[in-house]
């Protein structure tokens, strides 16, 4: 029991384009366990654009598996539910999907993509963001 989170590590991470003005940007912090396949944490997704969409919370849960072959060496699968106001005139609120699809390699850097209400994101970059301890040093 006590190897259940043998190589736990702390993921973070952009998948969108970054610098293009009013794209949609998903920010990514993530427990990986690879010894479980597992992978859960927290995505914010940020748009210049006001809205509704413009910044989504969503904790989202995941499979990581290794390609074992190509540039790409791993794959990861997120899904999650946050809960989606509708604007003026309408009133009201439900749970809305997002999922996030990653093709990555050893350093988290890679492409992807990701979908939530009404909104579908294909082909962008998927990156690393450095820790604070190595900028610092």
């Amino acid at each position: 029991m006590s190897d259940l989170l043998a190589g736990a590590y702390l993921a973070k991470g952009t998948i969108g384009n970054v610098g293009t003005p009013g794209a949609p940007i998903a920010t990514f912090s993530l427990v990986v366990v690879p010894s479980q396949n597992s992978v859960s944490g927290t995505v914010v997704v940020t748009q210049a654009i006001q809205g509704p969409d413009s910044h989504i919370v969503v904790q989202v849960k995941g499979r990581i598996h290794s390609t074992g072959f190509g540039e790409f060496t791993k794959v990861v699968s997120l899904h999650g539910q946050y809960i989606h106001s509708v604007p003026p005139p309408a009133i009201g609120s439900f749970l809305a999907d997002f999922d996030a699809n990653l093709a990555i390699n050893d350093s988290w850097n890679g492409t992807g993509g990701f979908s939530y209400y009404k909104h579908q994101i294909e082909k962008v970059p998927v990156a690393a963001i450095k820790n604070l301890k190595e900028e610092l040093v």
